[in-house]
Formats: C-alpha cells, structure tokens, sequence
C-alpha cells in the first residue's frame, strides 16, 4: 500500500510521513527542509502559518537546507500543495 504523502502547512513541501504524527496532533518539532518551519510552532494553526509563509516569501523564500533544494524546483507549484485549510 503506498503511502499518502503530508505537505507542509507552510510551503507545501511533500514528505513521506506527516511530522504531526499518525494523529495529526502530536507534531514532532523539526524543520521543514524547504522553509525552515518548525512543525508545531509555526504551524500550529492556520493564521501562525500564513504569518510564517509571509515572511519566508518576503525574505525572498529560500531553502532552508540549500543542498535539499530540487534541481527543478517550482515555488509556485509547491506552494499550491499546501493544504487548503492553511493558506
């Protein structure tokens, strides 16, 4: 069974598994590799989120890990990934 990928509340970077934990709820603290977020303090709710992703975009949007960044990275298609709740 494939597993259903979690985008960042932020970005909409796509990972494998959610960093909120199977429950949704429980976050466990790292760091978006794209944005720089911390699961569970900048994206917390849905206004922390837009307040954060504001200032990632103001500040140019810049991979937080450089050496993760896609060699044909897209912002605007990743950024359509984030989940609606939280744009």
């Amino acid at each position: 069974m494939p597993m259903e990928p979690w985008y960042c509340r932020v970005c909409g970077l796509d990972y494998d598994e959610s960093p909120w934990g199977p429950d949704g709820h429980s976050p466990d603290y790292t760091i978006c590799a794209c944005c720089g977020a911390e699961f569970g303090y900048q994206d917390y709710t849905p206004d922390s989120a837009r307040e954060y992703r504001a200032q990632w975009l103001a500040a140019g949007a810049a991979w937080f890990y450089p050496n993760m960044k896609p060699p044909n990275w897209h912002l605007n298609a990743q950024l359509q990934q984030v989940p609606a709740f939280y744009r």
